[in-house]
C-alpha cells in the first residue's frame, strides 16, 4: 500500500538519516521528477557522471538498506519498517527484524516491491547469475535461501504481477560500490524487460509499437539480459493466453532481429519454441503461426544452415507441408533483408534443389490437389499480401520449370488458368508460375496462353465488358479479369525467357494490345497492362542484341500507353500510373523503328497535359484525405515530373538535333504560355532542366545547326517578368544555359566562362522560401537548381541577359523572337502582354534595322493590337512601330493599308505610330500618295477597261488612311506641307472612284448591308470626304466654305459635273487668294506631264480658273501658260483638249474682250423685265457667267445696276428667281472683292436682312444661296468670327444659331439699324409664313436686345408704324390695308409674340412723354 503524500517527505528524512555518509543518488529524482523514460536511458547505458559515494565497510549492512530506501521513496514508497507498513507488520523490516533482510518491494514503475505470485526462488537464482557474472570470484557467495512466501495466487488475468530480487549477507557485503552500481542497473533493466513482457498483453497496438522499439534499444546493450528475461518469462508462464504468447513472439522476433549475434543456447531455444508453435491451432489462427514463424525468420540471419535443414526436410517429406512453412519461405523471398548475402545464394540454390526435388510429387494427385487448393483458397481479405500464397505460386513455377514432361506442364497450367481471376494477388501469382514455367517451356507456355485467349469464358469477358452489352442480369467476376491475368503472364514469360524473348515480342506485343482494346477499361486493366509492359521492355533492355532488332508491333503498344495516358484522370494523382508509363515511354524511345512524328507528338502532348494540368498540390491532397493510407503526393509528383524529364532526355539523347529539340519544346511553349501559375511552374521547371542537360551533357553535336531557337529565346524572355518568382528564377536559369549553348554550338565557345556549367552553388534561403510559397515543395535538389551557376550570363537581370543572347541569334532566329513576342501581346494575363511588349521593343532596338519580312510583322501586330488592354504595353508597342518605321516605312505602309479598309481603332493607332517622328510622317505620306496614284481599272476578259465594283483596294485604302490622318496630330505639318500634292490627288482620285463606278450608298432594303456599310463608307464618299477635310484642316476653311454654302459637292458625285466641281473649287481659290496657290499651280504644271488622262484632266480644269488669278504671272510668264495650253491641244483626252481651248479664250490672253463683254450686259439687264420664268432665270446665268469671265477688270459702273435689279428679284413668289437673284448678288459681290465699293457699299447693306430671313425660305436652292450670298457679304464687309459664322450659316439651325447672325449684323451695321428694322416690318407680312416668323424674331430680338437703341434709332413715325402694326389699328386706310393684323394670325407662335412686343411698344412709348 502507498504511503500517503504527507508521509513520504517522513520516509525520505529517515532514509536521509539512516546513512549519513552516503550522498544522495541523482540517478533516483523525487516523485515529482521521476520519468521512465530517464530510468531507461540511465539503465540503458547513458548514466550520469556523478561521482561514485565512498565505498563503506563489509559489515555495514545498512549501506543497501539506504540504497534501496532511496529507491523505495523515489517510486513513491516507504521502505519496508517506516511508516504504516512496518505498524501492520505487512513489509518486511530492518536488518535486526525476524522477517528476512534480504527482500525488497518494486513500485508500480517497476522498481522492487513484494513478491505475491511468481515463484521467488527461480527469479533470484537467476539474477544471481546475472549479477555474480559481473562480480569478481572472490566475491561470488552461495545462492540465498528462498524467502518465505505467505500467499501465492494469480489475479484475473493470471498474468505475474511481481519480481522478487534475492542477495545474501555475504554477497551484499562483499559488493563493493562499482559492483553495487551494476547489480542495480541489471536489476533495474530486467524488472523493467519483466514488467514490459507482463503488461504488454494489455498495450493499445501504438504502446506495443513503442514496447518494442525499447526492447529493441534495450537488447543492443545487453542482449544476454533481454533474451534470458524473455526465455525465463516463457518458461516461468506456461499458461498465459495465446493473445499473450503473440505479442511476446512479435517482441521475441524484433529482438532477434536486432541483434547481431546471438548466443548458440538461445538459438537452440527459441529455434524449438519457433517450430512448436509455428504449427499450433490457437483461437487466433493464423496470425499466431505467422507471429511464431516471424521468430524462425529472424533466426534465418543467426542460424541458416540450421533453419534450411529444416525447411528442406520439411518440404521434401512427400506430405503437403503446413502453411507456416510456405510462410517462412515466402518471407525470406520477399524481405531481402531477412538473410545476408552469403545466405541468399544459398537460399536461392536451395530453392532451386527444393523445386527440382519436388517434382516427383506432380503426379501425386493428393500432393497436387493440395497444392491447387492452397493456391485458391480464399484468405481473410483478398487484398492483403500473403507471404505463403506468393511462395506457393513461384515454388509451383520452379516446379513447372523442372519438370521435363511437357503434357504435364501444359495441364498443370491449364488447370491453374481454369481458377479464378478475381483478386489481384491471385492474378499476379497465376502469371508469374507462367513466367517461371516459360523459362524451360516457352512453347508450352505460349501455346496454353494462346488456348486460354480462345476459350469460352475469354470470349464472353471481352464481350461481356469491353463492348458492354448490358443484357446482362449477374456478372461472373472470376472471368472478369482474366484478359488482366494474361496481360501479366505475357509480362512475366517476357522476364523469365531471357535471351529467347526476341522473336516472341512482335507476338506478345499484337496480344497485349489486343487485350488492351476489348478488354473492360479500369484501374486493374490499367495495373495489368503498366506492369506487363515495364517487364516486356525490361526483358528487351536486358537482351544485347535488342538495339539492332525491329520490332514490327512497336506502334502498337505506343499507341496503347498514348490511350492510358489520355484517360488519366486530370484532378488525381493517387497512383504511380502516370511515372510508370512515362518509364515504359522513355524506355520504348531506344528501340527500333523509331516512333513517326504524328504518334510522338500525340504521346508528347498526353503526357505533358497529364502532369502539367494536374492541380494544386493542396488539391490533389484534399482528393485522398479520406483514403485509409494516403499516398505521399509530393513524393509521387516529383517522382513523376522526374520520369517526364528522363523521359525527354531521352529522346534527345537518341536523335541529338535541333530539329528534334525544336520539336520537343514546340509541345512546350503552349504550358510555358499558360494563365495557370501551376503549369507554368512546370513546364519551366521541365524546360529548364532539359535545357541544363543539354548545357552538362553536350549532347547536341557540334555541327549541328542550332536553328529555330528564337521562340524558345521569347518564351523564356517574357517569363522572366512573370509575376511568380518561382517562374522567373527557373526561366532565368533556363536562359543562361541557353546562352551556353548556342555560343558553344555556333562555335564561339571562348566566350562562354570556364566555370563548368553543372557546378552550382548552395541553395539561399530566399531561393527556398520562393519555392515554398509556390505550387512545388521545395527539396535540396529543386532549391539548388533554382540557384544561377556562377556563370557570367547567370549575374546579369532577366533583361540584360535577353540582350546578350539576342547577341548570338541570326536574322531568321530574331525573326522567330519577334514572331513570340508578337503572339504574347494576346495573352489574357497582362504581365505576359507587358513582358512581351518590352521584348518586342527591346528587340527591335537593337535589331530593328536588319529586321526582315517587316511587312509581315506589322501585320501580326496589328492583329495582336486589339488584345492589349495594358497601357504600358499598348505604348511600347506603338513605340516598336515607330521605331521600325525609320528603315521600313514602305514596307510598313504597304502592309498597313491591307487592313485598313475600313480603318478601326487599332489600325489607326498604328498609323499615328508610324508618324510619330516627322521626317518618317513625310516619308510616310509619299509613300501613300505613291499608293494612290496606283489606280488601275478592272480589265474585262475582251480587254477593255470595264469600271466594276472590283478596284485596287491599296488605292483605296491609301485615300482612305489619308482621309483619317489629316485630324491626327502626328500628319499635321506632313500634310500641309504636301497640301499641293493631296489636293491634286484627292481631285484625281474622285475621278477615279466615279470612274469605277461604285455606289455612292447602301441600299435601303438590305439593313444588313446597311450595317456592314455604316462601319465601311463607300470609296465615293470616302474619297469627297478627303477632299472636304483636306480644305478645312490645311487652314483652307474659306474655299472649303466657298463650296460648302453654294452647295458645290454634289457636283463631284458624277463624272458629267466634275469638271464643273473642280472649277468651283479653283475659283474659291482664287478667290479667297489662296496662299498655296502658286505652290498648287507650281504642281499642276507636273500633273500635266503625267501618263494619267484623269490627272492630267484635273490639272487642266484648275488651270483654267487659276488664269483668273493675279498672282499666276508669279509663277511663269503669260507665254508659257499659252504654250503649255497650246501643248495641250494635242492631248489624247478630248477632256483636256476642250479644257484646253476654253482656258486659250481667257481674258488674260485677250485683254480686249473686257470692253466687249461690259458692252453686252446693258441688253442682259433690260432684260429682267422678262415675265418668263426660265427666260429671266437664264439671263441672271448669263450675266454671272459674264462677271465671272471679265475676272480682275469687273463690270465697272454696271455693278450698280446689277446690284438693284438682283435685290429686285429678293421676295418674287418665284422660288427659281429668287434663288437666281441671289446668287448673281453673290457673284457680283465676289467680283468686287479687293476693289472700292462705293454706292454699291449702301446694296449690300440693304441686301443683309432680305438674305438673312430667307435663310428660313421653304425653297432648299433659295436657301442655299441666300447663304453663300449672305457670306459673301459678310466677307466683303470684313466681319469678325467669319469662320464661326461659316459654321453658324452651313450647319446650325437652331435658336443659337438664329441669335449669332443676328449680333453679327448688328454690330457691324449700327448706322443701318433703322434701316434694317424697317425691312424686317416690311416682311411681317410676306406671303411665305416662315420669312414672317423669321422676321417677327429678328424685330423680337431687336426690341428684347437693344431697346434703347431702339428708341434712340426709331422715329416717331417708325414707332407710330411699330404700334400700329402689333395692335392691329389702322394708322390710315393705306396702312389698314396694308397691315394684317398680326394679333389674328393663324399663327400662335406670331399672336403670341405681337403680344409681348405691343406691350413693351406701350412701355417704350410712355417713357419720352413722361
Amino acid at each position: 500500500m502507498d504511503p500517503q503524500p504527507s508521509e513520504r517527505p517522513q520516509s525520505r528524512a529517515t532514509a536521509d538519516r539512516m546513512s549519513p555518509a552516503v550522498p544522495h543518488n541523482p540517478r533516483y529524482p523525487g516523485p515529482s521528477t521521476f520519468q521512465e523514460s530517464d530510468s531507461l536511458q540511465r539503465s540503458w547505458g547513458c548514466p550520469k557522471d556523478t561521482p561514485e559515494a565512498e565505498p563503506q565497510p563489509c559489515a555495514k549492512v545498512p549501506c543497501y538498506q539506504e540504497k534501496w530506501a532511496d529507491v523505495e521513496w523515489a517510486s513513491g514508497r516507504q521502505w519496508p519498517g517506516h511508516g504504516r507498513e512496518e505498524a501492520r507488520g505487512r513489509g518486511p523490516r530492518l536488518p535486526h527484524s525476524p522477517r528476512s533482510p534480504h527482500q525488497w518491494h518494486l513500485g508500480s514503475l517497476g522498481l522492487l516491491y513484494f513478491p505475491k505470485e511468481a515463484d521467488p526462488s527461480k527469479l533470484v537464482e537467476s539474477q544471481r547469475r546475472r549479477i555474480s557474472s559481473h562480480v569478481s570470484t572472490p566475491m561470488k557467495e552461495p545462492p540465498c535461501k528462498k524467502a518465505p512466501q505467505d500467499c501465492v495466487h494469480r489475479d484475473r488475468w493470471g498474468h505475474p504481477t511481481t519480481i522478487l530480487l534475492c542477495k545474501s549477507k555475504s554477497s551484499q557485503a562483499a559488493l563493493m560500490p562499482k559492483e553495487h552500481k551494476m547489480f542495480m542497473e541489471e536489476a533495474y533493466n530486467a524488472a523493467m524487460c519483466f514488467k514490459m513482457l507482463r503488461d504488454i498483453n494489455n498495450s493499445d497496438p501504438l504502446h506495443l509499437k513503442n514496447i518494442i522499439k525499447k526492447f529493441k534499444v534495450m537488447a543492443q546493450g545487453s542482449p544476454h539480459m533481454v533474451m534470458e528475461t524473455i526465455h525465463d518469462y516463457f518458461i516461468d508462464n506456461p499458461k498465459i493466453s495465446s493473445r499473450h504468447k503473440f505479442r511476446l513472439f512479435q517482441v521475441l522476433s524484433s529482438v532477434i532481429g536486432a541483434s547481431d549475434f546471438l548466443e548458440e543456447t538461445w538459438k537452440k531455444h527459441f529455434l524449438q519454441l519457433a517450430l512448436e508453435n509455428m504449427t499450433k491451432a490457437t483461437e487466433l489462427e493464423e496470425i499466431y503461426q505467422d507471429a511464431a514463424s516471424d521468430v524462425l525468420v529472424a533466426l534465418c540471419r543467426h542460424c541458416w544452415p540450421e533453419v534450411a535443414q529444416h525447411l528442406e526436410t520439411e518440404l521434401l517429406t512427400g506430405v503437403f507441408p503446413h502453411r507456416s512453412l510456405f510462410y517462412v519461405m515466402g518471407v525470406l523471398a520477399s524481405q531481402e533483408e531477412a538473410l545476408n548475402k552469403e545466405d541468399r545464394e544459398h537460399w536461392e540454390d536451395l530453392l532451386t534443389q527444393i523445386a527440382a526435388k519436388s517434382v516427383q510429387f506432380l503426379n501425386t494427385d493428393a500432393w497436387s490437389k493440395q497444392l491447387l487448393w492452397a493456391l485458391t483458397k480464399p484468405s481473410q481479405t483478398q487484398q492483403e499480401d500473403s507471404p505463403e500464397k506468393a511462395f506457393l505460386f513461384t515454388y509451383y513455377g520452379l516446379i513447372l520449370q523442372a519438370e521435363e514432361n511437357s503434357t504435364l506442364v501444359r495441364t498443370h497450367l491449364q488447370g491453374l488458368l481454369e481458377t479464378s481471376h478475381q483478386w489481384p494477388k491471385q492474378r499476379e501469382g497465376i502469371a508469374l508460375t507462367l513466367g517461371l514455367a516459360a523459362c524451360r517451356h516457352l512453347d508450352d507456355v505460349w501455346a496454353v496462353l494462346d488456348q486460354f485467349g480462345r476459350s469460352k469464358p475469354i470470349k464472353w469477358s471481352l464481350q461481356s465488358f469491353s463492348q458492354k452489352t448490358r443484357g446482362q442480369s449477374t456478372e461472373d467476376l472470376r472471368w472478369k479479369w482474366a484478359s488482366s491475368t494474361i496481360l501479366l503472364a505475357y509480362g512475366q514469360v517476357a522476364a523469365r525467357a531471357k535471351t529467347h524473348i526476341l522473336p516472341w515480342v512482335d507476338n506478345i506485343l499484337s496480344r497485349m494490345a489486343f487485350y488492351f482494346h476489348y478488354s473492360c477499361w479500369d484501374e486493374t486493366l490499367k495495373h495489368s497492362f503498366l506492369e506487363a509492359s515495364m517487364m516486356l521492355v525490361g526483358a528487351i533492355h536486358r537482351n544485347e542484341g535488342a538495339h539492332s532488332y525491329e520490332f514490327a508491333q512497336l506502334s502498337g503498344l505506343i499507341e496503347c500507353l498514348t490511350v492510358l495516358m489520355e484517360k488519366e484522370p486530370q484532378d488525381t494523382l493517387c497512383t504511380a500510373s502516370r511515372q510508370r508509363t512515362i518509364q515504359v515511354i522513355s524506355s520504348l524511345c531506344e528501340l527500333r523503328p523509331p516512333m513517326d512524328l504524328s504518334r510522338k507528338s500525340r504521346l508528347l502532348a498526353a503526357c505533358l497535359h497529364g502532369v502539367f494540368a494536374l492541380p494544386l498540390m493542396d488539391t490533389l491532397r484534399k482528393h485522398t484525405c479520406l483514403f485509409l493510407e494516403p499516398p505521399d503526393i509530393q513524393s509521387l509528383y516529383s517522382q513523376t515530373v522526374e520520369a517526364l524529364d528522363h523521359m525527354l532526355q531521352r529522346f534527345i539523347t537518341q536523335s541529338p538535333t535541333a530539329d528534334e529539340l525544336h520539336f520537343l519544346l514546340s509541345h512546350l511553349y503552349g504550358w510555358l504560355a499558360s494563365e495557370k501559375v501551376q503549369e507554368r511552374q512546370r513546364a519551366t521547371h521541365t524546360c529548364t532542366t532539359l535545357l541544363k542537360f543539354l548545357n552538362c551533357k553536350l549532347c547536341l553535336h557540334p555541327k549541328e545547326g542550332f536553328r529555330r531557337i528564337g521562340q524558345l529565346v521569347g518564351m523564356l524572355g517574357i517569363l522572366c517578368q512573370d509575376t511568380d518568382m518561382t517562374v522567373q528564377c527557373s526561366s532565368l536559369e533556363g536562359v543562361g544555359h541557353l546562352y551556353q549553348i548556342l555560343v558553344r554550338q555556333k562555335g564561339e565557345a571562348g566566350q562562354v566562362d570556364s566555370q563548368a556549367p553543372e557546378e552550382f552553388s548552395k541553395p539561399t534561403v530566399d531561393a527556398a522560401l520562393l519555392w515554398k510559397a509556390g505550387d512545388q515543395k521545395a527539396t535540396p535538389q529543386d532549391l539548388q537548381e533554382l540557384v544561377p551557376p556562377p556563370d557570367s550570363i547567370f549575374k546579369l537581370d532577366s533583361s540584360q541577359a535577353i540582350k546578350e543572347l539576342m547577341r548570338h541569334l541570326t536574322m531568321a532566329e530574331l525573326t522567330d523572337l519577334i514572331w513570340t513576342a508578337i503572339d504574347g501581346l494576346g495573352s489574357a494575363s497582362p504581365f505576359r502582354v507587358q513582358a512581351a511588349s518590352e521584348l518586342l521593343l527591346a528587340v527591335i532596338q537593337q535589331h530593328g534595322t536588319k529586321l526582315e519580312t517587316v511587312a509581315n510583322v506589322g501585320w501580326g501586330i496589328h492583329l495582336r493590337l486589339s488584345s492589349v488592354r495594358v497601357p504600358q504595353a499598348m505604348e511600347n508597342t506603338l513605340h516598336a512601330i515607330t521605331l521600325l518605321a525609320r528603315d521600313h516605312a514602305p514596307e510598313l505602309v504597304a502592309a498597313f493599308l491591307d487592313f485598313s479598309m475600313p480603318l478601326n481603332s487599332h489600325a489607326f493607332r498604328l498609323w499615328r505610330a508610324l508618324g510619330a517622328e516627322h521626317s518618317v510622317s513625310r516619308l510616310v505620306l509619299a509613300v501613300l500618295l505613291a499608293w494612290l496614284q496606283e489606280r488601275p481599272l478592272p480589265v474585262s476578259t475582251d480587254g477593255s477597261a470595264q469600271p466594276k465594283e472590283k478596284a485596287c483596294l491599296r488605292s483605296l485604302a491609301a485615300m482612305n488612311t489619308l482621309h483619317e490622318l489629316q485630324f491626327t496630330r502626328e500628319f499635321k505639318k506632313a500634310i500641309r506641307e504636301a497640301y499641293p500634292q493631296l489636293l491634286l490627288a484627292f481631285l484625281t482620285q474622285v475621278h477615279y472612284v466615279l470612274e469605277l463606278g461604285l455606289p455612292m450608298e447602301p441600299q435601303p432594303e438590305q439593313p444588313e448591308q446597311q450595317a456592314q456599310r455604316a462601319a465601311m463608307p463607300s470609296p465615293q464618299s470616302t474619297s469627297l470626304e478627303a477632299l472636304k477635310s483636306l480644305l478645312s484642316t490645311t487652314g483652307h476653311w474659306h474655299d472649303f466654305a466657298q463650296l460648302e454654302l453654294q452647295g458645290a459637292w454634289v457636283y463631284f458625285t458624277s463624272l458629267c459635273t466634275y469638271p464643273q466641281g473642280v472649277g468651283l473649287l479653283a475659283r474659291a481659290m482664287v478667290q479667297s487668294q489662296c496662299r498655296q496657290l502658286k505652290a498648287v499651280l507650281g504642281q499642276l504644271l507636273l500633273l500635266l506631264q503625267s501618263q494619267e488622262a484623269r490627272e492630267r484632266k484635273a490639272a487642266i480644269l484648275v488651270l483654267n480658273e487659276f488664269l483668273y488669278s493675279p498672282s499666276l504671272l508669279e509663277v511663269l510668264p503669260k507665254q508659257a501658260f499659252l504654250t503649255l495650253l497650246a501643248q495641250s491641244l494635242q492631248d489624247a483626252s478630248p477632256e483636256v483638249r476642250v479644257s484646253s481651248l476654253q482656258g486659250l479664250g481667257n481674258i488674260l490672253f485677250h485683254p480686249e474682250k473686257g470692253g466687249l463683254l461690259r458692252g453686252q450686259l446693258p441688253p442682259f439687264l433690260d432684260g429682267f423685265y422678262q415675265s418668263s420664268e426660265p427666260v429671266l432665270v437664264c439671263i441672271m446665268g448669263i450675266v454671272s457667267d459674264v462677271l465671272h469671265r471679265l475676272g480682275a477688270q469687273g463690270a465697272g459702273s454696271q455693278s450698280l445696276r446689277v446690284a438693284l435689279n438682283a435685290r429686285s428679284f429678293f421676295d418674287d413668289k418665284r422660288d427659281k428667281i429668287r434663288a437666281a437673284a441671289m446668287a448673281l448678288f453673290g457673284d457680283l459681290v465676289a467680283t468686287t472683292a479687293g476693289r472700292e465699293l462705293g454706292s454699291l457699299r449702301i446694296q449690300v447693306y440693304q441686301s443683309m436682312v432680305p438674305l438673312l430671313l430667307h435663310l428660313k425660305d421653304q425653297c432648299p436652292a433659295v436657301t442655299t444661296q441666300a447663304k453663300f450670298a449672305f457670306y459673301r457679304c459678310a466677307v466683303l464687309l470684313g466681319w469678325g468670327l467669319q469662320h464661326v459664322l461659316f459654321c453658324s450659316l452651313a450647319w446650325e439651325h437652331g435658336l443659337s444659331a438664329r441669335h449669332f447672325l443676328w449680333t453679327c449684323l448688328m454690330r457691324s451695321s449700327q448706322e443701318e439699324f433703322s434701316i434694317h428694322l424697317a425691312q424686317a416690318l416690311g416682311h411681317l407680312h410676306s406671303c411665305h409664313p416662315h420669312i414672317k416668323t423669321w422676321a417677327a424674331l429678328f424685330i423680337g430680338y431687336t426690341i428684347c436686345y437693344q431697346p434703347h437703341t431702339v428708341i434712340q434709332r426709331t422715329s416717331d413715325t417708325d414707332m407710330k408704324l411699330l404700334f400700329c402694326t402689333f395692335s392691329g389699328l389702322p394708322l390710315n386706310k393705306s396702312s389698314a390695308v396694308a397691315f394684317e393684323d398680326l394679333k389674328k394670325d393663324p399663327e400662335p407662335s406670331i399672336q403670341e409674340f405681337a403680344t409681348r412686343q405691343l406691350s413693351f411698344l406701350r412701355k417704350a412709348s410712355a417713357r419720352p412723354q413722361q
